[in-house]
């Protein structure tokens, strides 16, 4: 009877998923059934799982006059291993403007354990519920569930108090960490507020839907120095509800700018309010934004200011250039060749006044920026601040106008028609250049006109060329020369590793790659301090062959690709390729003395897209003694949606088979 039982119960659990609730909509209801379960079919191999998940957020009145959000949260979570264990450090974020907090009004939480055949809860000691700074906007209260172990289920719940309305947390119904059998979140909304919902991602929803109906609020406003006044009224209200069922764990994988650009979510902004209340418009424009940030002391306020204190460093840098471009070139040299970088603050705004940067030669990202921006306009020169999201930080979007959205500033400059985007923050990258990372797609531009801009991986265009050339010596060995010229980025990350392990470490470790039967000689880096171009990299290479009956020889040189870039059999989510990519390598090399050419792999053309612009070549002829190769990837874009990425990966599952095929080569008779 027992079996049947916990057989009933797992039938139960499984019909109940398939229906338009969660089984675990109240608190404690946690089966023997539900703690046999020992895997399931969302993930066989998952380390934990979501069972249910379910947030709510509804208006009411308050007594300040004005209305609050109440937002609750119920989880349960199956601990299938040790390496689930993480699922039990809970983190409840709280927001503050420094006077006021959002409040953790309720906290509960029990850990189920099956010991023995039964069933054994252990709860929450209140006292465990510790607070934390995070920033000055940013506060959380955090507890470790009690008596973890493997195969436990924990469940939590806990109730927020918030005055901040206007801007909401967005509801994730995917996770990084584990799959989620449900996920949901109901949002009431009164009629006299409007709200903006987006849902991102790339799951649909099992139910979304909404109803109508009319409530009471009271508001009270004792926040004066005189009488206590009390509102009442109905007003309609919609409750929306979103569920999404049976989502995966959110894996990151290879080529992936911000994971958080691809969970899906819901998001929500408060657009307007109306009658009874004051109508109000809660939009605000790009132009707004802009002005105030413009007249704010913690960014723009100082750029246009007289600066006299420039002067006398300043003006000795461009006095001897009259052309503006040239004279831009100075001034960024200048900052950036004498100013040291704090790193990323993680905002845009500045800790400290522009003088202080000047006088210490140090400061933030921004800081630093903002420094050249006024500099430049110190020379007369017109240049203003841009807003960038980095790719760790995510998508910034044009519709919602919000600093928050950004994490990063670059300095533009212009002239003629013409546009130059300048980070004087990294001392290795040239005029007009700016790390990759800041191509992510919308940025802004602070001046009046406040106008959008589109930093696109597809627009940077990394080219590399690799000419190779193998000679015959008397002694039976090869000798050739091997010139390449690397893509900016990648030259970017070789002087950064010359820069911290030195040139001897680098050729060490290129010539690993090759092999035990390659030795490099006299290897040589040009332009390594010249930051507006790629570096060149030549050197001499000493080849052993060998002299047996049959010689196996790879003609890429241990330059080609040994495994394919996208592993994953599936992908949710695009591909975001920092840049496009155009690499060729050209080899010319003669058949060792005493050998002739007894197999050669085949040619071929393989294209990616109808038009031919992305594609791979694959050339190899030989001609008397002398063997000619030549291989080239050639993608235009950086940018894949899911629907291309099985051709993807089976294009560079071609690449790869192709760079590991070898030419034969055995000894005359």
């Amino acid at each position: 009877m027992r079996f049947l039982a916990i057989l009933l119960g797992v039938f139960c659990t499984l019909c109940s998923y398939s229906q338009n609730e969660s089984r675990f909509v109240k608190f404690g209801k946690i089966t023997e059934a539900d703690l046999q379960q020992k895997k399931y079919s969302i993930d066989t191999n998952a380390n934990a799982v979501v069972l249910s998940d379910i947030g709510s957020g509804s208006i009411e009145g308050n007594t300040k006059g004005w209305f609050s959000i109440v937002l609750r949260r119920h989880k349960v979570v199956h601990i299938l291993n040790k390496k689930g264990y993480g699922e039990a450090d809970i983190e409840i974020p709280l927001y503050t403007n420094g006077d006021d907090e959002e409040r953790l009004e309720s906290v509960k939480a029990t850990t189920y354990n099956l010991e023995n055949g039964k069933i054994v809860e252990t709860k929450l000691d209140k006292s465990s519920v510790l607070k934390e700074k995070v920033n000055k906007n940013k506060n959380i209260r955090k507890f470790t569930m009690p008596n973890i172990k493997e195969g436990c289920i924990i469940e939590y719940e806990y109730r927020i108090n918030s005055d901040y309305i206007s801007t909401l947390d967005p509801w994730l119904f995917q996770s990084r960490t584990a799959p989620q059998i449900w996920s949901e979140y109901e949002f009431s909304v009164p009629q006299f507020f409007t709200y903006n919902f987006l849902s991102r991602g790339y799951h649909g929803f099992h139910i979304s839907d909404r109803k109508d109906r009319v409530a009471s609020f009271a508001v009270r406003d004792n926040s004066g120095t005189g009488q206590t006044q009390d509102y009442r009224f109905s007003s309609g209200v919609t409750d929306y509800r979103w569920v999404m069922k049976d989502v995966p764990e959110l894996k990151e994988e290879n080529f992936t700018s911000s994971v958080k650009n691809h969970i899906s979510r819901i998001e929500f902004q408060l657009a307007y309010q109306s009658s009874p209340l004051q109508p109000r418009s809660y939009r605000s424009t790009w132009e707004e934004l802009a002005n105030n940030l413009l007249e704010s002391e913690g960014f723009g306020k100082n750029l246009s200011a007289n600066n006299n204190w420039l002067s006398d460093e300043i003006k000795p840098v461009y006095a001897s250039v009259s052309n503006n471009l040239e004279r831009a070139r100075k001034i960024f040299y200048y900052v950036r060749d004498n100013f040291t970088s704090t790193g990323a603050s993680g905002h845009i705004y500045m800790d400290q006044p522009l003088k202080t940067v000047w006088k210490n030669k140090k400061g933030s990202v921004s800081e630093i920026n903002l420094l050249l921006t006024a500099m430049l306009r110190y020379a007369g020169l017109r240049s203003d601040p841009v807003l960038v999201s980095t790719r760790g930080n995510g998508y910034a979007v044009d519709y919602s106008p919000m600093t928050s959205s950004f994490n990063y500033v670059v300095a533009e400059f212009s002239d003629n028609g013409k546009y130059y985007y300048l980070d004087a923050s990294d001392p290795q990258l040239g005029f007009n250049r700016l790390n990759f990372e800041c191509y992510n797609g919308h940025a802004r531009v602070i001046n009046e006109e406040a106008p959008a801009i589109n930093l696109m991986a597809d627009s940077l265009k990394e080219a590399k060329t690799t000419l190779i050339i193998i000679t015959n010596k008397p002694d039976g060995k090869w000798v050739g020369t091997m010139t390449q010229t690397p893509g900016y980025y990648e030259s970017y990350h070789i002087r950064e590793k010359v820069k911290e392990k030195g040139q001897e470490t680098f050729f060490k470790e290129v010539e690993k790659d090759f092999g035990n039967d390659i030795k490099i000689i006299d290897p040589k880096i040009d332009s390594l301090k010249n930051y507006e171009t790629p570096i060149g990299i030549k050197y001499t290479v000493e080849v052993n062959p060998g002299d047996g009956d049959i010689i196996y020889i790879n003609p890429v040189f241990g330059e080609g690709y040994k495994k394919n870039l996208f592993s994953a059999a599936e992908r949710y989510y695009p591909v975001e390729m920092p840049y496009t990519m155009d690499e060729t390598i050209v080899v010319t090399m003669e058949v060792p003395t005493g050998y002739e050419i007894d197999e050669m792999p085949k040619q071929m053309l393989a294209k990616f897209d109808e038009e031919g612009n992305s594609f791979f070549e694959y050339r190899i002829s030989h001609s008397s003694n002398v063997i000619s190769f030549r291989t080239r990837i050639k993608l235009a874009r950086a940018f894949f949606m899911p629907e291309e990425y099985e051709s993807l990966r089976e294009f560079f599952n071609l690449v790869v088979s192709k760079h590991n095929e070898q030419i034969v080569l055995k000894k005359k008779k």
